[in-house]
């Protein structure tokens, strides 16, 4: 079954720069491709670090009408643009789905979770308060107020293209910025038709620019904004390697800078879990979203239910469906490219190589397309293994071996990775305290699996960046505070 688009004006491939659909300025193009058979989709604009300064010049001219509406007029648009996404919100799981290779029961999800931060971020900006300081000297008044910081730019990676940009544009148009944007070069479809139905919800010219590009030209579009003293901070997620370059070029302009980058998370099943609770809660993180950041890397289950873990883990694995996105029943689809093949392969191979055992999975499925892979559970895991010390972003479940509580703090923390997530299970509220207390993350689900959600901060330590994004504080990352001493006051 293929998949069709009820809205084909919804498929773009050109850029969106000043409120005009154009070419790349030198004609280049590149294919997008369906992960799940290799085709070509279609053949978008490559923009280069001309097509970078377009839209950094359409952002800076629109952003002084922007920035001077009452707030009240940019939370308007934005809730027409929540609107419009929901109400296209079929097309746009599908346009997910054909160029990520997630099935569409996630897709769906994905969609809603990225319209919620629109919705939010719509509420949030009709809300931005300034703050009267208690007086300190009898003819002084003292006040801070918040301003737009300016023109950001926005880059996202491939693994959640619409919810990732939803939650980097909202906040930003919100606080009154105007953006530049580059969504990854696996998909850059989906944010392409999220700037159209934005167009459809009035946005003005230039307020939201939106730029496709392949690795080679994406590079030299980025090192445009960050030369750009215009461009007042870069909101980046993907991999470590790229946001330490990011950080090492900003120190010039010293932009703001916001990183989300890769992580290794740990998932802890201590011997008095909900073993039940505690597997399909590894089901929902692991096999549903594979490819994603938060997902837990590393398995740590107490040695007492080791061997009952893994076998009714195996069990409800071997059981899933991988197939097309396309498939209504699929559980698994294929991976976003040769490349994240290659590692998960390269992975599981140097695991058994150092006597992991495979209790299911462990295979790349050829007979279904180039980028699928088996769904995976490994036992007899160490920490001498490359997926212990390696992010995998892929649909293996490594089991690790712990005796106590005090081991599992040290393995769980031996990591310069740490981004957002961790996960436990336990059914000792004295332990709930104290391990909470001992993990290095910022955001923990305790006997749940699926922590994040559009209220809370999202965000990261250690060497996986530093950012907040989302909830009431989402706003902050993208204004100033600026203080008003207004002296000779005559009460």
């Amino acid at each position: 079954m293929a998949f069709k688009i009820t809205r084909s004006d919804l498929i773009r491939g050109q850029n969106l720069i000043d409120g005009k659909w154009v070419d790349a300025a030198d004609g280049a193009r590149f294919p997008v491709t369906n992960p799940a058979d290799g085709k070509t989709l279609i053949d978008v604009a490559n923009s280069a670090a001309s097509d970078a300064r377009a839209a950094t010049d359409a952002a800076a001219k629109a952003l002084k009408d922007w920035r001077d509406r009452l707030p009240r007029e940019r939370a308007e648009i934005l809730r027409r643009w929540y609107a419009l996404i929901v109400a296209n919100a079929e097309d746009l799981a599908k346009i997910v789905s054909m160029e990520q290779g997630k099935p569409m029961t996630e897709s769906r999800a994905e969609v809603a979770y990225g319209a919620s931060y629109v919705a939010l971020f719509a509420d949030k900006a009709a809300r931005v308060f300034s703050d009267l300081i208690s007086q300190r000297e009898r003819d002084k008044c003292m006040s801070m107020i918040k301003e737009p910081l300016g023109v950001v730019a926005a880059i996202t990676p491939w693994n959640y293209p619409l919810a990732m940009i939803a939650r980097k544009i909202a906040p930003a148009l919100a606080a009154g910025c105007t953006i530049v944007a580059k969504p990854a070069e696996d998909t850059p479809l989906t944010a392409l038709a999220l700037a159209t139905l934005a167009q459809e919800a009035g946005m003005p010219d230039g307020v939201l620019n939106m730029l496709s590009a392949s690795r080679e030209h994406g590079i030299a579009a980025v090192a445009e904004w960050l030369t750009d003293d215009r461009v007042r901070k870069i909101s980046f997620s993907g991999a470590t390697a790229g946001g330490k370059h990011l950080k090492r070029e900003s120190a010039g302009s010293l932009e703001k800078l916001s990183l989300e980058l890769g992580g290794n998370a740990h998932f802890i099943v201590f011997d008095d879990a909900d073993l039940d609770a505690a597997v399909t809660g590894l089901m929902a993180l692991k096999f549903h979203g594979s490819q994603t950041c938060i997902c837990p890397n590393r398995i740590y289950v107490q040695s007492e239910k080791y061997d009952q873990f893994a076998n009714l883990l195996s069990k409800r694995v071997g059981a899933l469906r991988v197939a097309p996105p396309s498939d209504p029943d699929a559980q698994i689809g294929p991976m976003i490219n040769d490349r994240a093949i290659d590692k998960i392969a390269r992975h599981v191979d140097d695991a058994v190589r150092h006597g992991a055992t495979v209790l299911t999975g462990g295979k790349h499925l050829t007979e279904l397309g180039p980028n699928y892979y088996a769904p995976t559970v490994l036992t007899n895991v160490s920490d001498a293994m490359l997926l212990c010390r390696e992010e995998t972003f892929g649909p293996i479940a490594p089991l690790f071996r712990f005796n106590n509580e005090a081991e599992a703090m040290r393995l769980a923390n031996d990591t310069p990775f740490e981004l957002a997530a961790a996960y436990f299970y336990t059914q000792d509220t004295d332990r709930v305290d104290r391990v909470s207390r001992q993990l290095n993350a910022e955001v923990l689900g305790i006997n749940w699996s699926v922590p994040t959600n559009k209220a809370p901060p999202f965000g990261d330590i250690k060497e996986s960046g530093h950012s907040r994004e989302g909830s009431k504080y989402g706003l902050d990352d993208y204004m100033s505070t600026k203080y008003l001493c207004h002296g000779g006051v005559d009460y």
